[in-house]
């Protein structure tokens, strides 16, 4: 099927966005957001708090590999990741549901050209207010059901494939 192996993954050049988990407790969704990343080929996963590291087990079953391909940092702190990032010249976004926030359409038409971090929170408890604070803005995925809220490696799939979309359409 033509697909890289790690090494020409590492390579290739890698949109611009950076993927930020505040406190992500399951090990299976840090997996598969590592697994949708590599398919996306973006730049880096940024794991905080609580989130597993690599190598891990139970990450490797969702990730499969993936880990291993996609670049990733480590804080302890997801005010320091982001403080960092900002400092790196990304305008930074949390994933959460606000008042006052975008669509994921809106942020599309935003990041077109710009150095991208997205922050996705806690499972239960979703991103710090402390960190959206320092956020440029919240983005804002549409529901139409009973649910108000979708599983975060769900919706760091949708916000990635999205981004990346209107990323690669410059």
């Amino acid at each position: 099927m033509g697909r890289m192996n790690i090494e020409e993954f590492k390579e290739a050049d890698k949109l611009p966005l950076v993927v930020v988990l505040d406190n992500v407790r399951s090990q299976h969704n840090v997996g598969a957001v590592f697994r949708t990343a590599d398919a996306m080929r973006i730049e880096r996963v940024v794991l905080c708090g609580i989130c597993c590291c690599p190598p891990n087990q139970e990450l490797h079953k969702t990730a499969l590999g993936a880990e291993e391909s996609v670049n990733w940092s480590y804080y302890q702190d997801t005010i320091e990741a982001v403080k960092a990032l900002q400092k790196e010249g990304y305008t930074v976004y949390a994933v959460e549901q606000a008042h006052d926030s975008m669509t994921l359409e809106e942020a599309a038409k935003e990041v077109q050209s710009t150095k991208v971090a997205v922050v996705l929170g806690h499972e239960v408890f979703g991103v710090q207010q402390e960190v959206v604070d320092l956020c440029t803005q919240c983005i804002e995925i549409p529901q139409y059901g009973t649910k108000h809220s979708m599983n975060v490696s769900v919706t760091a799939g949708i916000v990635m494939y999205r981004l990346s979309e209107a990323m690669r359409k410059l």
